[in-house]
């Protein structure tokens, strides 16, 4: 395993284990919101949209978003876009598939979350800017 990969799954490793904190962690003036709408491809692809605002930022910012329909403990990764930090209002549109289901139109829940790569101690840290959680309507599409 490269060094590369070895921070890659390190990252992702500290993310989730320390994800239940990141409403807690967002500061004044950040936040992230998710449409009500989201669609489903008939090949199961899924594209989520919402706005985001964060401020200052040491390192790489990104949006992630995850849905879960049915069973509310699994949810499956749709995609990620990389965030810019400056205060000021952005859309964000993550598309992606789940490799564990296939989505189908209807209810969904879906988690934004704006995390930042903090790379002040030479190790890429998750620093979290905000997230938030809501149901969604899945359409055809």
């Amino acid at each position: 395993m490269s060094l590369r990969q070895a921070t890659t799954v390190l990252a992702a490793s500290l993310l989730l284990c320390t994800a239940p904190a990141a409403a807690a962690a967002a500061g004044p003036g950040e936040s992230v919101t998710v449409n009500p709408t989201g669609r489903v491809a008939s090949d199961g692809t899924v594209t989520l949209s919402g706005t985001y605002r964060c401020t200052k930022s040491t390192g790489p910012v990104f949006i992630s978003s995850s849905l879960s329909q049915g069973n509310k403990n699994v949810r499956h990764g749709i995609g990620g876009t990389r965030a810019t930090c400056d205060g000021q209002e952005h859309a964000w549109t993550n598309t992606g598939r789940s490799s564990l289901a296939t989505p189908k139109p209807g209810t969904a829940n879906v988690e934004a979350t704006v995390m930042e790569l903090d790379l002040r101690s030479g190790l890429p840290l998750p620093r979290f800017h905000a997230m938030h959680r809501q149901d969604v309507t899945l359409t055809q599409g």
